[in-house]
């Protein structure tokens, strides 16, 4: 499994017409949040590709922060391409009861110091797959905004491409992030982020 998850459920019917039609205003607290938050995160990462370079570790704590970001742009990014109706957490902490859920593993014990360091490099094709998706969520966010104003639901055809998209992004920013070395899956993958233990018993499993 992917040590980035991404599960989104499938809230088509009953969707509010009205935070749909103002989800561009509606949604700016948390772009704003998301905004400096994203700027400290960019900061952090910088210091992690110095720590990994010359340690071959991720610093923990900044790991745990930078993945507190993760969550909470991802939150913020599905409420604002209508995948959710549901106000999103402002901050980065794991909400399991919100129907957009990402799961992120433990750090590695060793990073690939040549990978990191190569890292804007080697994740050209990375950028590039990760503009078609933007691309492909962006124009299906609008036909869907358009649909849901009309009918009050949003068609399975429209979310699973979405959904589809945004599993890709967000896996692309935990690349660009740092956070992993593995090139992110093309297709989404149907599961769901695994438990906490799951996922620490997973990395441990790869770890010598």
């Amino acid at each position: 499994m992917y040590p980035i998850s991404y599960e989104a459920d499938a809230a088509l019917d009953g969707r509010n017409r009205l935070t749909t039609f103002f989800r561009g205003i509606v949604a700016i607290p948390w772009q704003i949040i998301q905004y400096f938050y994203g700027i400290a995160a960019q900061i952090a990462a910088i210091i992690a590709w110095f720590a990994i370079v010359f340690t071959g570790r991720y610093p923990e704590g900044i790991y745990n922060f930078n993945a507190g970001f993760l969550r909470m742009s991802t939150r913020t990014n599905s409420f604002y391409y209508l995948l959710s109706d549901e106000w999103p957490p402002f901050g980065g902490e794991e909400a399991p009861g919100y129907p957009v859920r990402v799961g992120v593993a433990p750090p590695l014990d060793m990073y690939s110091r040549l990978k990191t360091g190569l890292r804007f490099l080697f994740g050209i094709p990375v950028l590039l797959l990760a503009i078609v998706q933007g691309v492909i969520l962006f124009v299906c966010a609008i036909i869907a905004w358009f649909v849901i104003l009309f009918t009050g639901r949003l068609s399975e055809g429209l979310f699973g491409p979405m959904r589809s998209a945004m599993a890709y992004l967000t896996r692309a920013s935990s690349y660009f992030l740092l956070m992993t070395e593995d090139y992110p899956p093309f297709s989404y993958e149907e599961a769901g982020a695994p438990a906490a233990g799951e996922i620490s018993q997973e990395a441990a499993s790869r770890r010598p």
